[in-house]
């Protein structure tokens, strides 16, 4: 049978994907078993085969758990990695423990049991590109692959250049999501050889729990989209449901801005 597994899959973007999944079963995670279990009761109505399995993305002691628990329900084709922290629900080491770290565990962890033809598709943010280039270290994202603790000890330090605690907390935000394009880039080619496709996508202000905590703050960035209002989950959803995909078959080792075109237009702003 075929399995795809869905973190943060309790509400949002995750939940959002996991309703037009059709074909095959659907592992979806979180951290809240209640959550997980109010969201199977939904898709069991909708028709999908669900399983809930709690997990802690940024404890890689959970993440192989879940791995042996999909794997054990037949071939792990699909890997949706949605589960994050925003700035308002943690501080900085929490957010790159969660939200860099938790990106590395289910990746990498996964690769090892998917069959080939397969697809991981990670969920970042378009706050990964607000952070100027001349700040983004490859040599400190690389060390999330030799010495996860001194990882998030130069990320949390890059991050402390900003004295405002909530401002402090959105630059590591930013830094663990400019990571996940990163990351997933890198790992694009690491999975090359079990032709396993590897890409992110990027959304904006979405309305689902975690965007309303930031809808506040992000609602700086609205007023430069040529759409100029939140995104919706299911808006976000069916563009990672079509890039999974086989038929998107010469799609990987890339990432998907979708934020109404508030990043990539925000130059434009004075010519209009």
């Amino acid at each position: 049978m075929e399995v795809t597994v869905i973190t943060g899959g309790g509400s949002g973007i995750g939940l959002e994907v996991a309703k037009s999944i059709i074909k095959g079963k659907v592992v979806i995670t979180g951290r809240t078993e209640k959550k997980l279990m109010a969201a199977k009761l939904e898709l069991t109505g909708l028709g999908v085969d669900a399983e809930i399995f709690p997990c802690d993305v940024s404890k890689r002691s959970d993440v192989i758990a879940l791995r042996d628990f999909a794997s054990s329900l037949g071939n792990v084709k699909t890997l949706i990695h949605a589960a994050g922290l925003s700035p308002h629900m943690g501080d900085p080491k929490k957010l790159i423990e969660v939200n860099a770290l938790g990106t590395v565990y289910m990746d990498t962890e996964f690769m090892e049991v998917m069959e080939t033809g397969g697809c991981i598709i990670n969920v970042s943010s378009n706050s990964a590109y607000q952070i100027p280039n001349i700040l983004i270290s490859e040599k400190v994202y690389k060390l999330a692959l030799t010495d996860e603790e001194k990882f998030v000890k130069r990320l949390i330090k890059k991050s402390s250049i900003i004295r405002d605690d909530y401002k402090r907390k959105g630059l590591a935000y930013a830094y663990s999501k400019n990571f996940v394009l990163w990351f997933s880039k890198y790992f694009a080619l690491k999975c090359k050889e079990k032709n396993i496709r590897v890409l992110s996508v990027s959304p904006g202000l979405i309305k689902t729990p975690m965007g309303d905590k930031e809808k506040d703050e992000g609602a700086e960035m609205l007023k430069y989209g040529a759409i100029s209002r939140m995104g919706e989950a299911s808006e976000v959803a069916y563009l990672i449901n079509s890039v999974s995909n086989s038929s998107c078959g010469y799609l990987t080792g890339v990432d998907i801005l979708c934020d109404g075109g508030c990043t990539n237009l925000k130059r434009y702003a004075k010519m209009v």
